[in-house]
């Protein structure tokens, strides 16, 4: 029943033709006799080599106000194949909608760039990108939602499930009344009205459906209602009627208006208008919000942004209601926003206008506390799809709900859906840079990886050309921070995160060493970088200053957990022969135990010899007067890589 919801609903009946010509159609469309108008154009648009794009415009309308979006689309295409870039806003939104409808999702994108660049306003540029991002986004990530077709749906309009006490209400267009020889010529359906089901808390079945407050039932529209908490208070949606006939504005549209009435034993009593009712424009799809004090609902009034806007007015204690409030352009676009709902200070609704899967999708936003809302989020899939998804609520602990739409596989035009939706995932970024601990530069190529507390990976991720990363992982956890890059030593943080969804954790930053900085090479050989280690005369105790020392070789270990090494250590010539053998090998072995002590495992270690005065690098032997310097040359430990 497209479009049937959008508030545009006027009341006509059909205008039958013997025989079928251009005034005729028109005619039918111009009475808003959409199905049968449909018909008309194609028959007639077969024989007419240059239709108008007045002619066109009507024949793809046709179609669209009744989802056939195939062929509604076949004649948008003819429109924009006349018109180009002269197409309005409006048209391009419907041919781009009846694009997607049919999953023509490049071209749609295309078209839609062309638009956006022709209209050339940067917000809706940076709207749509931001929409496309957080779709594309979407569409790889699983869903927290899992729906189901009902039952109760019939081959007729069945939508807009609202919560009424434990019982379920909702509007279908069931032939089951008294007025079934009565049908509203736009889809030649039978009229709308309001029914009451019974809810199967084990599955959300609805059963048992029976027409809602019967003295309430018309032989015209009755739709979209919402109450209040105690289930005394009604408002909902119906024609504009006197004296049982349709009133009409100047263009003979016949509009909706919203009812206040309160029940009393399964009747209602004391209907009254809202104040902001019109007969010169529609108002429809109200809903209370859980405490009762604001009501939202969708209109065509003047002075919106597009076909149909949200609104919402706030309501005293005494009933005193404000005037209607605009929900402003980050809510509103150029076509239909509709199907308002708020709980627990998310404000769902559906619209064709922002940059979605096609016709309505659901959208969210989140009431913020400067009284203004978030910039809307689609639910995606399954919840969205290429068709109108729309009327969706949610219970207060946001685990169970319904939505409606007009989806391949329904029983009907529109189908009531059930939901339910899991916990959501809730994640943190930790982010920060990577840079080389020598020059303190950025290093490009880093890997990043989070680890839990059995060792398991929870994300991955490499650094920029600016060394900066972002890395998700879990909420409520303590996460092994691991940066590493090959030829490079690796980093380690331990980062807890929070349990606030979506938050980041800045400037979690990583030093890494290049191995070519830590290392000196003679002659084939590779040592660790290190000065003398220093003991003190006819001592083998580690010093402080041979802890300075010995750090380097303990880092670059435990930076490198493959790199094996042997120790040697040195005496000058000075001293008895056997004395400097057991002095330097005593050296050797106390540098070895200093670096097991630290954590690195023995068998990392070969080998820890002292050489004494057997392997001088000078010209010091026994005998040959040397400078301090030149001694000190020979007095030295050796920490030689073996295997790396």
């Amino acid at each position: 029943m497209k479009k049937l919801y959008i508030l545009s609903l006027v009341l006509s009946f059909t205008v039958c033709f013997a025989q079928t010509n251009l005034k005729k159609a028109d005619a039918l469309f111009k009475n808003y006799s959409y199905a049968d108008a449909s018909k008309a154009y194609e028959e007639i648009l077969q024989n007419i080599k240059k239709p108008s794009t007045q002619t066109l415009k009507n024949a793809a309308d046709s179609y669209y106000f009744i989802s056939d979006s195939r062929n509604a689309l076949k004649w948008y295409r003819k429109l924009y194949e006349v018109q180009g870039n002269n197409l309005t806003d409006i048209y391009y939104l419907r041919y781009i909608q009846s694009m997607k409808a049919v999953m023509d999702y490049d071209e749609a994108n295309r078209v839609t760039k062309e638009y956006l660049d022709k209209k050339g306003d940067k917000n809706e540029i940076n709207r749509y990108l931001a929409q496309k991002k957080q779709m594309d986004s979407l569409s790889k990530a699983k869903s927290l939602y899992e729906i189901k077709d009902l039952d109760i749906n019939t081959s007729k309009s069945d939508f807009g499930a609202t919560f009424f006490q434990d019982k379920i209400v909702f509007t279908s267009a069931r032939d089951t009344t008294k007025f079934s020889e009565k049908l509203y010529t736009w889809n030649n359906q039978p009229f709308l009205n309001l029914y009451v089901a019974e809810r199967n808390q084990a599955d959300a079945s609805l059963f048992n459906e029976t027409v809602f407050l019967p003295n309430v039932m018309t032989k015209y529209h009755e739709a979209t209602a919402t109450f209040g908490a105690d289930g005394k208070t009604i408002y909902y949606t119906t024609n504009i009627v006197k004296k049982n006939k349709l009133v009409v504005d100047e263009t003979k549209t016949n509009n909706f208006q919203i009812i206040k009435g309160a029940i009393v034993d399964n009747k209602l009593e004391n209907p009254q208008k809202v104040f902001f009712n019109s007969d010169d424009y529609s108002v429809g799809h109200p809903s209370l919000s859980e405490d009762g004090e604001w009501l939202f609902f969708a209109s065509d009034m003047p002075g919106g942004y597009g076909e149909t806007d949200l609104y919402y007015v706030k309501i005293a204690a005494d009933g005193t209601m404000s005037s209607p409030v605009n929900l402003g352009p980050k809510i509103n676009t150029i076509g239909n926003d509709l199907f308002p709902f708020f709980s627990n200070g998310v404000l769902y609704f559906s619209s064709d206008g922002h940059y979605g899967w096609g016709d309505l999708d659901v959208y969210e936003s989140k009431f913020l506390s400067d009284g203004s809302f978030s910039d809307p989020r689609n639910l995606g899939a399954p919840i969205n799809s290429n068709k109108d998804d729309f009327a969706f609520i949610i219970d207060k602990t946001g685990r169970f709900g319904y939505m409606s739409s007009n989806r391949e596989g329904g029983k009907g035009d529109d189908d009531i859906y059930s939901f339910t939706k899991a916990d959501p995932v809730c994640n943190q970024t930790i982010s920060g840079i990577a840079t080389d601990r020598k020059t303190k530069l950025p290093l490009t190529d880093v890997t990043i990886m989070g680890y839990n507390s059995f060792s398991d990976i929870l994300g991955e991720t490499k650094t920029n050309f600016e060394g900066k990363y972002a890395l998700v992982v879990p909420c409520g956890k303590n996460v092994k921070m691991i940066a590493a890059k090959p030829n490079y030593s690796s980093d380690e943080k331990i980062v807890e995160t929070t349990l606030e969804n979506g938050a980041e954790i800045p400037n979690i930053n990583f030093e890494l060493s290049n191995y070519d900085d830590l290392v000196v090479k003679k002659k084939g050989v590779e040592k660790v970088d290190v000065k003398p280690i220093y003991f003190d005369y006819d001592k083998y105790d580690i010093t402080p200053l041979a802890i300075e020392e010995l750090t380097k070789v303990v880092f670059i270990m435990q930076k490198f957990p493959n790199i094996r090494i042997k120790i040697e250590s040195h005496t000058d010539s000075r001293g008895k022969d056997a004395y400097n053998l057991k002095l330097s090998d005593n050296r050797a072995k106390s540098t070895r135990d200093y670096i097991i002590s630290q954590n690195i495992d023995a068998s990392r270690i070969e080998s820890a010899i002292g050489y004494g005065e057997s392997r001088l690098i000078n010209k010091c032997k026994n005998g040959v007067k040397c400078t301090e310097e030149e001694h000190l040359l020979n007095r030295r430990s050796d920490f030689i890589i073996i295997q790396k």
